[in-house]
């Protein structure tokens, strides 16, 4: 075998096989290939597809091109996934709820994307927390902790990181089947029981129709069950915040009050966070049903012990011992807070989320280039939300900058994100549709 050849292949539309696609993710891996192959070789996908068979083993040899995780522990081990949105911090809620349902959650999670917050991010917005830890260590806090929110190791799919980067600069992220084995690839090498996967649609997410996203939805669900990982997507709204902050602290302080039921526990992220457990739930064998294993997310959260779970995860992770006593005194606040108010009365009718993730990056609560700094302090908070009647002179939001000059920027950001219309609008449903 040789690249030249697969990727001649490729470019005829030939469906290459197992053994060529096994070859390449190595060649990846070890450096056998080169940039200019692999940039081709992403291309050739681009343009002629895999088809349902070669991606699933594309996902699996890009899996394999590194170290498989393997656990010995008396509960399923359970995973989520979300394709990106802004205000989305389920995961932090997720991950200590299914632990103290009696599962075990090592979630490879990423960082910031684009114009979406990244779930290591907003953990390392705690003092503290480094999310980069061993697999010793992982396997450690599994069995101390139950869960545990972490980057991937070097050695997690390393085809897939070297593949992502030239992907990145060749123009050709937009591929169904090179996204499917992206993701998948490094969440089975987490050696998951099962998997649920949230693909959100609308105004803040990367997919902007439902065909799109069901189509995204359908490939990551079949082949991950092909892999032998029993898997369900839940198509979920993104035409709003899912949370009424968007910046690492402050979407970390949104979970601390579900947690602690300082703003209740009936939210969209409350909600979605028990749909998206009761799947889990279910299929780890741990509930009857999708409601069963919801309801018991719910009661978990509300007796307050996910919360004081969520607290020995920091701490195991390198955080104070007592987060869940001190959260509103040590998370970083930013030095300039400015709400903004309408100016006119009307109903919220439309939401540009990926206009305000891209308000939080420009404010520095995200990454213009890799080399970037983030500031957890920073980002827009009380956003009102879709279908909200506004009277002249209501808060719109409130404005957590560094400077008075990055404060000004964002208002103009903030306020042409939204529409105000006279009539009150027809909000979207949280969860469009399950595809198992």
């Amino acid at each position: 075998m040789d690249a030249r050849a697969i990727i001649a292949s490729l470019r005829r539309g030939d469906t290459p096989s197992d053994a060529d696609l096994r070859w390449f993710a190595e060649g990846l891996a070890n450096g056998t290939v080169s940039d200019a192959q692999a940039g081709a070789f992403a291309m050739a996908v681009c343009l002629r597809g895999l088809g349902v068979e070669a991606r699933r083993a594309l996902t699996l040899a890009m899996r394999d091109s590194g170290d498989v995780l393997r656990w010995d522990l008396d509960g399923p081990v359970l995973d989520k996934h979300s394709t990106g949105g802004v205000g989305d911090c389920v995961s932090l809620l997720l991950a200590p709820a299914l632990a103290e349902c009696g599962a075990y959650v090592p979630m490879i999670s990423g960082r910031g994307l684009g114009h979406t917050g990244g779930t290591l991010d907003k953990m390392e917005a705690i003092p503290g927390v480094s999310t980069q830890v061993s697999e010793q260590d992982l396997v450690a806090m599994m069995q101390s902790v139950g869960c545990a929110i972490v980057g991937a190791t070097a050695q997690i799919a390393p085809a897939d990181k070297r593949l992502y980067a030239i992907r990145d600069v060749t123009a050709t992220v937009d591929s169904l089947d090179l996204i499917t084995a992206s993701i998948l690839s490094k969440k089975l090498a987490a050696s998951t029981d099962a998997l649920v996967l949230d693909v959100k649609i609308g105004s803040g997410a990367f997919m902007k129709t439902l065909e799109e996203a069901e189509a995204l939805a359908r490939s990551l669900s079949e082949t991950a069950n092909a892999a032998g990982c029993q898997t369900s997507a839940l198509i979920t709204d993104m035409n709003q915040p899912l949370a009424p902050a968007l910046g690492n602290a402050l979407e970390v302080a949104e979970v601390m009050r579900v947690l602690t039921g300082v703003s209740g526990q009936s939210g969209a992220l409350a909600e979605l966070t028990a749909a998206q457990g009761g799947v889990l739930l279910a299929h780890g064998g741990l509930a009857a049903d999708a409601e069963v294993g919801a309801a018991m997310i719910r009661k978990a959260i509300a007796s307050g012990a996910v919360a004081e779970r969520f607290a020995r995860m920091v701490a195991a992770m390198g955080g104070p011992g007592d987060f869940a006593e001190t959260w509103q005194s040590i998370l970083p606040t930013a030095p300039m807070q400015r709400g903004i108010k309408v100016e006119q009365a009307g109903y919220v009718s439309a939401i540009d989320g990926e206009a305000l993730g891209l308000a939080v990056v420009q404010l520095g609560g995200g990454r213009m280039i890799e080399s970037d700094v983030v500031d957890p302090a920073v980002g827009l908070s009380e956003l009102a939300p879709l279908g909200q009647e506004l009277s002249a002179g209501d808060q719109l939001g409130i404005v957590h900058a560094a400077d008075e000059a990055a404060a000004e920027l964002a208002e103009a950001r903030l306020r042409a994100a939204y529409q105000l219309s006279e009539a009150a609008p027809e909000v979207p449903p949280l969860i469009y549709k399950r595809i198992s």
